[in-house]
């Protein structure tokens, strides 16, 4: 009998236990400061064009703000596990392209998705499906996260 208190006690804390675990399940959900101070600075207007394709510093601070930021949907390594896009094929409708006009046209209306969606969110029948963030990324932020998905293209262009 004096094991039942304990038996008691133990069933109470896993109990306790499986509840923060379940209430922590999803991380923070709070977005995550990205620190930008090290990319130049691109001013109040928003860019057609994402200015840090290729920037090794921008693909760094990128990579880090889609870990911490962009992750909890869009899978590890931009790798979607189902909940929403696989954002390595964010260009691939571009790759198949042979014209360079044609194909650079391709990126940037790619570009211009890709800020849209990431500024103003999606949303379906009235159910988010994706928050906006405009107010609380920078500008360089969102194109600092385009250029580290850039770099896990399915589909190199």
């Amino acid at each position: 009998m004096k094991t039942q208190p304990l038996v008691i006690g133990g069933i109470l804390c896993i109990a306790a236990l499986a509840a923060t675990m379940q209430a922590w399940g999803h991380g923070d959900v709070t977005p995550q400061a990205v620190d930008t101070t090290s990319l130049p600075q691109l001013g109040e207007g928003w860019r057609p064009e994402n200015p840090y394709r290729g920037n090794e510093a921008a693909i760094k601070i990128g990579t880090s703000a889609f870990n911490q930021n962009c992750a909890r949907c869009h899978g590890l390594e931009a790798i979607s596990g189902g909940i929403a896009p696989d954002l390595r094929r964010l260009d691939n409708d571009c790759t198949t392209l042979k014209d360079d006009a044609k194909k650079a046209a391709c990126v940037k209306e790619n570009d211009d998705y890709f800020l849209n969606t990431i500024r103003h969110g999606r949303s379906r029948n009235g159910a988010v499906y994706m928050p906006p963030f405009e107010g609380v990324f920078t500008q360089e932020a969102m194109w600092a996260i385009k250029s580290y998905l850039e770099t896990r293209r399915e589909k190199p262009l």
